[in-house]
């Protein structure tokens, strides 16, 4: 028999705030040890030398700093920062940083196996830039030079679809790309080999560590609790931004801006909050997304479907229903070994309808950034592994007045000695992911594979309509 989901009286637990971050001994706020730093570095050189790079330029910025944080716990606050790499292992990692980059990077658990030289040119314009080599010299000095084999990262890498030349496009700033030609002299030995940290079938960052999942826990409490606090506190005569004044994200570093939008402005998508005042019957739709994490949710500021424009009245049967029963699918076949594609094919056969407007990929990685990359799409092949940090990440967009419907949380797929180490380490963090998986299939009808770990505290919970508290959609 077809289960099909209905609105209902659900009382959503409260799950637990975290009371401390995860720290680890030697760590600093959400940083990890040292030890684990060192790890990724020597795993990634493993992976360079294999593709026979013999020296890497790892670029990073305010937007694009994960894949430099991932290797070495600091991240560009207001100037952009590079990172060489000796993979021969001949020299200790070289670090470039501006004016004000010479004092945060003190926040890396590994600066004393680094070496660090302020390059003026990456800091604010109008600051001093009298004190400082060439970057050619520097990476002369690094041992660039004819014939050495430079792998770039940046933030992006390319395939066929993009050109012809995918391991020569090269996204980091011009002047350092044509310094490493000329240095090199052949355009040919200086590929972009982001692929090697963030392609979702065998990149590094696709899989996680439990203590960065535990961090990653962590910051999931904090968003979901903030956009659960505006779903609470949302009230018609509200402006937008005293509606998200509701939020308390803490101070973790965000990934993504704040967004909340109502009335015509949801249309714009992404829109951060505005004076607009709350407007009974309105759509409406806010999120914010953190270090690992983001949370979002859509819906209408009623109480029940008669207050919603009677062309719309079926928006339930229309629209939510639909989406909440592809999300339910999307959870249930979610799992260690399950190809990107099949989960691809659970929300088109529900919900690919042009009606509901789903275009972009159905879940994709998730980490300090809010994106790494999507093993999820048609056809895929990748299977999804153990310690990958994933979003359930559906959003429709009709094009009409039904407006949309959503449901995004971040979830981490671990086999058992994964959830054996997760469970040992942080049983605060367990108990309460062991608690949402039991709210998830005992109350919302929603049954997880032993592997999948739900990190949201609003764990699936559909609220279609925000002034109808305590109402929200569950499996029959």
């Amino acid at each position: 028999m077809t289960r099909r989901a209905r609105l209902d009286a659900i009382a959503l637990p409260d799950f637990g705030t975290p009371a401390d971050a995860p720290f680890d001994a030697g760590t600093d706020e959400l940083l990890l040890p040292a030890s684990i730093y060192h790890a990724r570095l020597e795993r990634l050189n493993a992976r360079a030398a294999d593709l026979g790079c013999d020296v890497l330029v790892v670029y990073g910025d305010r937007e694009h700093f994960a894949n430099l944080a991932y290797l070495c716990g600091y991240d560009p606050r207001f100037e952009e920062s590079v990172l060489l790499i000796d993979v021969r292992g001949r020299k200790a990692p070289h670090i470039l940083v501006g004016n004000e980059g010479t004092s945060y990077i003190r926040i890396s658990p590994i600066l004393a196996d680094m070496t660090v030289e302020r390059y003026q040119p990456l800091s604010l314009l109008g600051q001093p830039r009298d004190s400082t080599r060439a970057f050619t010299t520097i990476c002369a000095d690094y041992g660039i030079g004819s014939g050495t084999r430079v792998g770039t990262i940046g933030w992006k890498y390319y395939s066929a679809i993009e050109g012809e030349s995918a391991d020569t496009a090269i996204e980091l700033p011009s002047f350092m790309v044509d310094a490493l030609r000329n240095l090199t002299g052949d355009r040919a030995l200086v590929r972009n080999v982001t692929a090697l940290l963030m392609r979702a079938r065998d990149g590094l960052r696709a899989v996680n560590e439990v203590e960065q999942l535990a961090r990653y826990e962590y910051a999931a409490c904090f968003s979901s609790d903030a956009v659960r606090a505006v779903i609470a506190g949302a009230q018609p005569g509200m402006t937008e931004y005293e509606a998200l004044a509701h939020m308390n994200p803490r101070g973790i570093p965000l990934n993504a801006h704040m967004m909340l939008s109502s009335g015509l402005r949801t249309r714009y998508g992404m829109a951060s909050p505005s004076g607009k005042r709350l407007v009974r019957g309105e759509p409406i739709v806010v999120a914010v997304g953190l270090w690992g994490t983001l949370t979002c949710r859509a819906g209408f500021l009623v109480e029940s479907a008669d207050e919603l424009p009677e062309s719309i009245r079926d928006y339930l049967d229309k629209l939510a229903i639909p989406y909440f029963e592809a999300i339910a699918a999307w959870y249930e076949t979610i799992g260690i070994g399950v190809a990107g594609g099949d989960l691809h094919r659970v929300i088109h056969d529900r919900i690919g309808d042009p009606f509901f407007g789903v275009f972009l990929n159905p879940g994709h990685l998730i980490g300090q950034d809010e994106w790494i990359d999507a093993p999820i799409y048609a056809g895929s092949d990748v299977p999804l592994r153990s310690g990958m940090a994933l979003q359930v990440d559906v959003i429709p967009g009709t094009g009409t007045d039904y407006f949309s419907s959503n449901i995004e949380d971040g979830i981490a797929l671990a086999d058992e000695p994964l959830r054996e180490a997760f469970a040992s380490r942080y049983p605060e963090a367990w108990g309460r992911i062991m608690a949402r998986r039991a709210f998830m299939g005992e109350v919302l009808g929603i049954q997880l594979k032993p592997e999948v770990l739900p990190f949201s505290n609003l764990a699936a919970v559909l609220p279609p309509f925000w002034l109808a508290q305590g109402q929200a959609l569950r499996m029959g």
